[in-house]
């Protein structure tokens, strides 16, 4: 096989580009569109092909999301929020840690994971600035929890969608499933992430003092505004469970369009001048950095897709185990945990299924199969915490935190995030193994 073969041309591109963003040579959003572009002039995907991989869906969800988080933050209900969480726990920095992640972990699994890090990111990065406290442990967990909680619903995660819509898995069949282990999951992560982190968190009892003193709704400046975002909100989450199910619309149109009724409705009223200040105020707090680096890395993983690179692992799946089905479902789990920890999980899920599907015959039907459809759900989704660009919620969070002037780098979130990715499949493994196997 020669260099100049598509397949090995592309997964140099993707080694090249992975190295860049693990070196932080070049900024990341850049890097994986030259990556992009390479993969076109280099005649291993046609432009079409390149451009039709881009998952609009997730583009517009992110786009729509900061929108109206954008607009929501000007009403204060963040720092009402931050208050009220504050006062839960006496402002202490160590309550605040797990009462935030199981906020994170209940949110992702009704809401998708970025909208929820959108919404609980900017109120943790207030609650840390306020107790002097370095942000990092509280974003790691925000990560860890928003994946987790994700994996345990039909529209907590893309690839829980694609499984859902190819096997015909409901709402409730996930909930069932995943359900137990993600508890045991959340409960063990949260023990861990108090004995690294939380056990050594002290502040001053005047910063404690100090933000009780708050009255959070004293913090909410414009309450015209919070109801009109509140309502958004409401719609674009009722749309997020029922649009799609019911309609068949996609959560990133439900969320675009919730941002265009918002924009409007912050709008009305005003002279022209000040609406398109407004207008335009919105759209530069989008962040286009993180947009653009989605964009490339869909077009580098569908060469991957595209040369065949995929769908060899997933044929090797099959070789490796033999038929065995317990080995099956084990290959599979950590198969797909180790490539969603580095390859955007939803082309490596799309190519998987049908594989999964012929695998039917095979082991008695479709219903004898189902326990491997929960093996590459628990993969899938909890092994994006492996890496800083292992899910779309990862990225928005490192995006926040390098506004906030705390930046994530990509080895420093490894050293934490792999090994405790790893404890995460260690407990799916006993779960699987027990009650499925």
């Amino acid at each position: 096989m020669s260099i100049t073969d598509p397949l090995i041309l592309s997964c140099l591109i993707m080694g090249l580009v992975y190295a860049f963003i693990i070196t932080e040579k070049m900024n990341q959003a850049v890097i994986a569109l030259v990556g992009a572009c390479l993969t076109i002039y280099l005649g291993i995907q046609t432009q079409h092909a390149a451009i039709e991989a881009i998952d609009f869906n997730t583009i517009f969800l992110l786009i729509g999301m900061m929108m109206i988080v954008t607009i929501m933050k000007r009403s204060g209900v963040f720092q009402f929020v931050a208050i009220m969480a504050a006062r839960i726990v006496r402002a202490n920095p160590r309550g605040l840690l797990v009462v935030l992640s199981l906020i994170t972990a209940v949110f992702s699994a009704f809401l998708d994971n970025v909208t929820t890090v959108m919404l609980i990111v900017p109120i943790t990065l207030l609650l840390t600035e306020q107790l002097k406290q370095k942000p990092y442990p509280f974003l790691i967990a925000q990560i860890f929890f928003s994946n987790i909680g994700g994996t345990s619903t039909l529209i907590g995660d893309p690839p829980n969608i694609l499984i859902g819509s190819a096997v015909g898995l409901s709402f409730m069949d996930f909930l069932i499933n995943m359900g137990p282990v993600i508890i045991v999951i959340v409960i063990a992560l949260l023990a861990v992430f108090d004995f690294i982190w939380g056990r050594h968190m002290t502040t001053s009892l005047r910063a404690r003092a100090h933000l009780l003193r708050y009255d959070p709704y004293e913090a909410l400046e414009d309450k015209p505004l919070l109801y009109k975002s509140l309502f958004v909100l409401a719609l674009v989450i009722s749309g997020f469970i029922l649009g799609h199910s019911l309609f068949g619309f996609e959560t990133g149109i439900i969320a675009l369009s919730g941002a265009c009724l918002l924009l409007i409705l912050d709008s009305f009223g005003l002279k022209r001048e000040e609406r398109n200040q407004r207008v335009q105020k919105t759209f530069e707090h989008v962040e286009w950095e993180t947009i653009f680096f989605f964009m490339g890395l869909f077009m580098v993983v569908s060469a991957l897709e595209h040369t065949g690179a995929l769908q060899m692992v997933a044929d090797n799946i099959i070789h490796i185990t033999k038929g065995d089905f317990q080995m099956t479902a084990l290959v599979i789990l950590w198969t797909s945990t180790v490539f969603s920890a580095f390859v955007n999980n939803i082309p490596f899920v799309a190519t998987l299924i049908p594989v999964i599907e012929g695998m039917a015959p095979g082991f008695g039907g479709a219903e004898a199969i189902e326990p491997l459809w929960w093996s590459l759900v628990l993969g899938a989704c909890l092994g994006g915490n492996g890496s800083l660009v292992g899910a779309s919620a990862n990225v928005i969070v490192a995006a926040y935190a390098q506004r906030a002037g705390q930046p994530i780098s990509f080895i420093g979130f490894l050293a934490h995030g792999f090994p405790l990715m790893m404890l995460t499949i260690l407990i799916s493994t006993i779960y699987v193994w027990l009650v499925y196997l």
